[in-house]
């Protein structure tokens, strides 16, 4: 039985990765786009992400943009498979409570 990932199942970090996850490989999605998408504030988003960084989940990348900083943040491999993980995990702890 695959195990439940203790970073990922923390609500908010599991949203955030389901988020993530739709991406492309290659794509990054911009920190306050996600913010206001999960209806985070800046710091609940920070600290979150600094816990998937951490583990190896998420790439981060802060930038300029027209001479304003940006952060962008992308799943890693580390990450989608991990995710997978946790989504067979939460499957198999479903079709077992269907009998």
């Amino acid at each position: 039985m695959s195990e439940l990932d203790n970073i990922i199942h923390q609500p908010v970090r599991l949203r955030i990765m389901s988020s993530l996850v739709t991406l492309e490989p290659d794509e990054q999605i911009d920190f306050i786009y996600l913010r206001d998408l999960l209806k985070l504030t800046d710091g609940n988003l920070g600290a979150h992400l600094t816990k998937l960084e951490n583990a190896g989940y998420v790439s981060i990348e802060k930038t300029f943009v027209a001479r304003k900083p940006r952060t962008f943040i992308s799943v890693t491999g580390k990450g989608r498979d991990a995710f997978a993980d946790h989504v067979a995990a939460l499957k198999q702890i479903i079709r077992k409570s269907q009998g």
